[in-house]
């Protein structure tokens, strides 16, 4: 038998977390992937708090790795070349602090490498990577209806349709050698 895998979290915010969840579903080496909030003051704030855009917190994904398949360097290269990083507080029409990019580090070798992966990003960008490192913060999951929600909804909403789904296929046509079998 197999040892089992040491899996690492990482946990990011980049817009509406639906497309976020929705690239690492895909990826391989992740192991799972919560939908969730953080980086905020409210404790178990709801999807309507976090909307109001008061609470502090960002839509944030929690990624269950595996970094003997995917180095967290690599993983940060990628969700900061799936989202656009220059956008300070919003992506696309999603407006407010909740939409912010931003990457919570769980360790000081993570701290250290989301410094090193936005300076990487920044050579891909004319405009200034405003992507934020914070501090570890509690993590709240989202309401069961916001987990897997492109998976199970898909274009019966028109935001994933008009978002989602381009995100996604870019992503796929992107990185397809990363992609989960």
């Amino acid at each position: 038998m197999g040892e089992a895998a040491k899996l690492e979290t990482a946990i990011v915010a980049g817009g509406c977390f639906w497309c976020v969840e929705a690239i690492f579903d895909r990826l391989r080496g992740v192991q799972s992937v919560e939908s969730g909030y953080t980086g905020g003051h409210v404790a178990h704030p709801s999807y309507k708090q976090v909307c109001n855009g008061d609470t502090g917190h960002a839509e944030a994904v929690k990624i269950e790795f595996d970094p003997a398949r995917i180095p967290y360097g690599d993983l940060l290269d990628i969700f900061l070349a799936t989202h656009d990083p220059t956008q300070l507080n919003r992506q696309g029409n999603d407006v407010g602090p909740q939409y912010r990019s931003a990457i919570f580090p769980q360790s000081p070798a993570q701290e250290a490498e989301a410094k090193a992966a936005i300076a990487r990003a920044q050579a891909d960008w004319a405009a200034p990577v405003v992507t934020t490192v914070e501090p570890a913060a509690p993590w709240y999951p989202a309401e069961d209806e916001h987990q897997e929600y492109f998976d199970r909804i898909g274009d019966n909403n028109p935001y994933c349709t008009a978002v989602v789904s381009p995100k996604v296929r870019k992503f796929m046509a992107k990185y397809a050698d990363r992609l989960k079998v």
